[in-house]
């Protein structure tokens, strides 16, 4: 999902204002791959599957990358893209597709 220049800039210092007050100053955020997966799930399930995904996608990937500052920062990057991955994949069957039979332990690592 593109934004504009002015868009984008809010949100970048949105997302700078949150991680402070989050206390995880050390945060990279996928902004674009967010988006798109925000997108994605809106149009192929419902518009309010859009905040739900996104917010199990970094759920996910927070329990899977450890807790807290002292996690690896690649691992934490790894593991939101993997989340991502499984959700796209899930989004390809729409709302009324089969069950999750790739889920999150069958994607590679």
């Amino acid at each position: 999902m593109a934004v504009n220049d002015d868009e984008a800039q809010v949100l970048d210092q949105w997302s700078h204002r949150l991680a402070q007050a989050l206390q995880i100053l050390d945060l990279k955020v996928d902004q674009e791959l967010l988006l798109d997966l925000a997108r994605k799930s809106a149009d192929s399930v419902i518009h309010a599957a859009a905040p739900v995904t996104t917010f199990m996608v970094g759920y996910a990937a927070g329990l899977r990358a450890g807790t807290g500052s002292a996690g690896n920062k690649d691992a934490a990057a790894a593991a939101v893209e993997k989340a991502a991955r499984v959700a796209f994949q899930l989004c390809e069957d729409g709302h009324d597709g089969g069950p999750a039979s790739k889920g999150w332990a069958d994607t590679a690592q």
